[in-house]
């Protein structure tokens, strides 16, 4: 069955993680992605995780940032191993690169260099504030991306401090946005014969993220504020801890609709006929009080019970449960989509890894090759792809290029 990217070539300079995940993504979906790296350490990403212990080598950072991938690895500061990157270009779609501002142009790595070798080349920045203004060149880690866009004051309650949210959710925006970015181009491309640049920041990505906050704020004049949950405006729009202390979450947006019925699944059917919160007006003005007694209704009965209850009312709730993320890997949801898929890993074995979230009917995405060992296909791409014989790999290795 072909890939929607069966066809395209993507030459992946990246490093870390909002970089390498856009790449993935597009390897994903079946593009051939060449990971260069430098000669000497390669993506420090390699060494900042260990699976099994292990230090260096395999982790499931690197792993689950460049699946799909062939390695190359290459002196960069040589004028030979420039040439190599150069011809590889010639020979490709896509360019994607995550490196401080200037750092390209200094390696002859930049976009008008390489245009000049390609034309149609799509040329793909991940960048930490965005290609313009005065914090342009400034670096930036995931983290820092989540304190500019001012989500660590969104997240929580109005009491608490800013908060950091793990799992480097700022580079993985900045990642599928680029992604975005680039298959957007690769069909302006097809339509219109002309290649480009892309941008995608973490500034730009995590601000789209909180995209109906932030609209609020430019066409209302106020932005969403924390709220406390004990103080939630809609209590049937809130979280509830269960007997168990496991929560679950009601999403109600129409609450008048269904609060007759839920006050009587949880048992309290006097709290419809109660005139504090006989509508949704009212129950805002009071919803201390009413959150409180839904409070004391779900810590009764523990969560998988709640869930049954309110599965088999006929009031038609919306609500789930609050995971934790330990939770997810047996979650019926995320294994029925595949969200979580298996993988024979080469020198791992059985792995579970995190899935392909896009669903494609008749050419979906797949998950075929493990991240590659630093430069374990240099030879291999040389020769296949670029027509270098070993007695020029041989001159190559001796003058430190490879």
């Amino acid at each position: 069955m072909p890939t929607p990217l069966e066809g395209i070539r993507v030459l992946d300079w990246t490093i870390w993680q909002q970089g390498p995940v856009c790449s993935t993504m597009l390897g994903d979906m079946g593009a051939e992605v060449i990971k260069i790296e430098e000669l000497e350490s390669g993506d420090p990403g390699r060494h900042l995780f260990g699976i099994g212990g292990k230090s260096l080598g395999e982790n499931f950072y690197f792993e689950a940032n460049n699946r799909n991938k062939r390695g190359i690895a290459l002196n960069l500061k040589s004028e030979a191993g420039t040439k190599i990157v150069h011809e590889l270009v010639a020979k490709s779609d896509v360019f994607v690169q995550n490196f401080r501002k200037g750092v390209a142009g200094r390696l002859g790595l930049d976009y008008e260099t390489l245009k000049k070798i390609n034309p149609k080349l799509i040329y793909a920045s991940a960048t930490g504030y965005g290609p313009e203004g005065p914090d342009s060149g400034e670096p930036s880690f995931d983290h820092l991306g989540i304190a500019r866009s001012g989500i660590m004051n969104a997240a929580g309650e109005p009491d608490m401090p800013p908060l950091g949210i793990a799992g480097g959710i700022a580079d993985q925006m900045g990642a599928v946005m680029l992604a975005y970015g680039v298959m957007a181009a690769i069909v302006a491309r097809e339509r219109h014969g002309v290649g480009q640049q892309v941008d995608a920041s973490h500034l730009g990505s995590m601000a789209w993220l909180q995209g109906l906050s932030v609209s609020c704020l430019l066409m209302a004049g106020f932005a969403f504020p924390r709220s406390f949950r004990a103080e939630a405006g809609n209590p049937l729009w809130n979280h509830y801890r269960c007997a168990d202390d496991k929560w679950l979450a009601l999403a109600m947006l129409q609450p008048d609709r269904y609060w007759a019925d839920l006050a009587r699944a949880v048992g309290r059917p006097e709290l419809a006929e109660d005139e504090r919160f006989k509508d949704a007006q009212t129950r805002g003005a009071n919803a201390p009080a009413c959150v409180a007694l839904l409070d004391e209704a779900f810590a009764t009965k523990p969560r998988d019970e709640w869930m049954q209850i309110l599965r088999d009312d006929a009031g038609d709730f919306i609500f789930t449960v609050v995971n934790e993320v330990t939770d997810l890997k047996d979650d019926p949801q995320m294994l029925a989509n595949d969200y979580i898929a298996d993988f024979d890993h080469p020198e791992h074995g059985a792995m579970k890894m995190l899935g392909i979230p896009v669903g494609l009917s008749e050419t979906p995405g797949s998950i075929r090759n493990s991240a590659p060992q630093h430069g374990q296909h240099t030879e291999e791409i040389l020769i296949d792809l670029l027509g270098y014989d070993w007695e020029a790999i041989g001159k190559l290795r001796e003058d430190g290029v490879l």
